[in-house]
């Protein structure tokens, strides 16, 4: 089992920047992907970027693109976003998750971070 820890949250103003961390131990050996989600105040959770492990090939929600990066260290197994140009819309509590090569689901979810973005 993998085990997520989310850090890095916090409040920004709109058009400031915030990089989140995940940090991963237990069964890292066959992470396939690693995503970010966040989830806003009565929505329901929504994809935001992910990021194949060996290839650091990625993908993001369309809203998103330009403005947020995701990395990964696979030397410590942390999984980055860096989040610039943040927009009031983007308040949530964002969490990662990890999908094993063996699943075809992210089974493995952080207890997630909140970000707030103010005017």
């Amino acid at each position: 089992q993998v085990h997520l820890v989310e850090s890095g949250g916090g409040s920004v103003h709109a058009g400031g920047s915030l990089t989140l961390s995940c940090a991963a131990s237990g069964r890292t050996f066959s992470t396939y992907r690693m995503g970010w989600f966040r989830q806003a105040p009565g929505k329901e959770r929504e994809f935001v970027a992910v990021i194949w492990w060996i290839s650091a090939v990625t993908s993001y929600k369309d809203s998103v693109k330009g403005r947020f990066t995701i990395s990964r260290d696979n030397t410590t197994n942390t999984v980055y976003m860096q989040m610039n140009r943040m927009k009031l819309n983007g308040t949530a509590v964002y969490y990662c998750a990890d999908q094993a090569s063996t699943s075809y689901v992210f089974s493995a979810w952080g207890q997630g971070t909140q970000v707030t973005v103010s005017s």
